[in-house]
């Protein structure tokens, strides 16, 4: 599980939005450019809540077929979790999101329990509720009912969007999708992305510019990259 950081650090990175901080953390070579972060299905469904970042708590969940609906070891587990919250829970059907394991009831009661919001694979519902209290929606569908929705598994690794997450990794999520930021260099990212700011509005005022050339393009291209590095 990741250790817990300053929360300076949490509020610091939620100046930006996530390309910026997927620039910048390319920057530190810590992994592909083409891994960490979820895949486009997985949309924000409130973009006017802004950013979440938190840490995650996670569990897998089934709503086809009858079966014992008992949230309890997920609230056991979000509150062994660090604040912020955000709780990440895998669909495990044959055929995910047919019924919602979140709605009114379970947003009022993590966000009693520190949670900002859920980042699904399935589907939720009871969306004017959920935003009217200010519990973030990441999923990639809707559905009226919840079906048989029960918590399985709780506190182990799950795959969502194509990302595997496990409890305690630190998430930013926004209109854009959902980040992995790697904890190793969280408290560099904030510096690393007004490097990234910097450079790209260089380039972008350049181009707007009378002084434009499209003959320089490429050099101006280089010099824009060459300066996002410290």
């Amino acid at each position: 599980m990741t250790s817990e950081l300053e929360p300076s650090v949490l509020e610091a990175l939620k100046r930006y939005d996530s390309p910026t901080l997927a620039n910048a953390i390319e920057l530190f070579d810590v992994r592909p450019r083409d891994e960490g972060y979820m895949g486009h299905e997985v949309r924000c469904l409130f973009p006017d809540l802004g950013v979440m970042v938190g840490y995650a708590a996670t569990t897998t969940m089934r709503a086809r077929g009858r079966g014992a609906a008992d949230p309890e070891p997920l609230t056991k587990h979000v509150q062994q979790v660090a604040g912020p919250r955000i709780v990440v829970v895998q669909d495990v059907d044959d055929q995910p999101a047919h019924g919602a394991l979140w709605g009114e009831v379970m947003a009022t009661t993590f966000t009693a329990l520190g949670c900002l919001g859920t980042v699904t694979d399935g589907s939720v519902r009871d969306l004017d509720e959920a935003r009217a209290i200010g519990f973030h929606f990441f999923a990639p569908a809707v559905t009226v009912s919840h079906g048989y929705a029960r918590v399985e598994d709780v506190g182990g690794p799950v795959t969502v969007g194509g990302l595997t997450v496990s409890p305690g990794d630190l998430l930013h999520a926004d209109k854009h999708g959902v980040l992995l930021i790697p904890a190793e260099i969280a408290a560099e990212l904030p510096a690393a992305s007004d490097r990234v700011i910097a450079a790209e509005q260089e380039y972008i005022r350049w181009v707007r510019s009378e002084e434009f050339d499209p003959d320089l393009l490429a050099e101006r291209r280089a010099k824009m990259k060459a300066a996002f590095t410290p």
